[in-house]
């Protein structure tokens, strides 16, 4: 089967009614889907489980999806922010892992090159969006610290996060 938007959209529709059948290809049609769409943005050894992980998000959000909207478009924010969660994740455990950021022994090619992708995308942004999104989303500090530790107001630490996210989201889109 050829996974369009039409024939994966009618499959959403019959699995939200209960066909089961639907709903297995619908989930293989998905994976695949994802495993394209993944291909390039991860490393090989971790796309199997981000698509696992997306494939659950899909399945526990499957009731979110309204049949008037496109399918495609839905899933492609999930696994957007998955990936994006993904990226956290391995920044935050390269930093766990290495402890000190100047040893370059150990360091692991995965964890540079997702380092080397979000330096990539942080070059579209201006400097105080990516350095509030640096700090709250990825080193995990909250909007109060950040906004004193860059001199910022808790207000336009907000605005300039979610400006810099729906940014991002952008050139990731774009880059399809």
């Amino acid at each position: 089967m050829i996974a369009d938007e039409a024939s994966l959209a009618h499959l959403m529709r019959a699995s939200q009614k209960g066909d089961r059948g639907a709903y297995r290809v619908l989930l293989s049609e998905v994976q695949m889907w994802l495993e394209r769409y993944f291909r390039r943005r991860v490393a090989s050894s971790q796309l199997d489980d981000l698509v696992q992980e997306v494939l659950m998000a899909v399945h526990n959000k499957r009731a979110t999806w309204d049949p008037d909207r496109a399918f495609l478009p839905w899933l492609a924010a999930i696994a957007r922010y998955r990936w994006v969660d993904h990226l956290r994740k391995v920044y935050r455990n390269a930093e766990d892992e290495l402890g000190d950021w100047d040893a370059a022994e150990g360091s692991d090619e995965e964890t540079v090159m997702a380092r080397m992708s979000l330096e990539r995308l942080f070059v579209h942004l201006p400097d105080k969006q990516s350095e509030v999104i640096e700090l709250v989303k990825i080193e995990g500090l909250s909007i109060a610290e950040a906004a004193q530790k860059t001199g910022q107001s808790e207000s336009l630490v907000k605005v300039n996060i979610h400006r810099g996210l729906k940014k991002l989201s952008a050139l990731v889109e774009k880059a399809e």
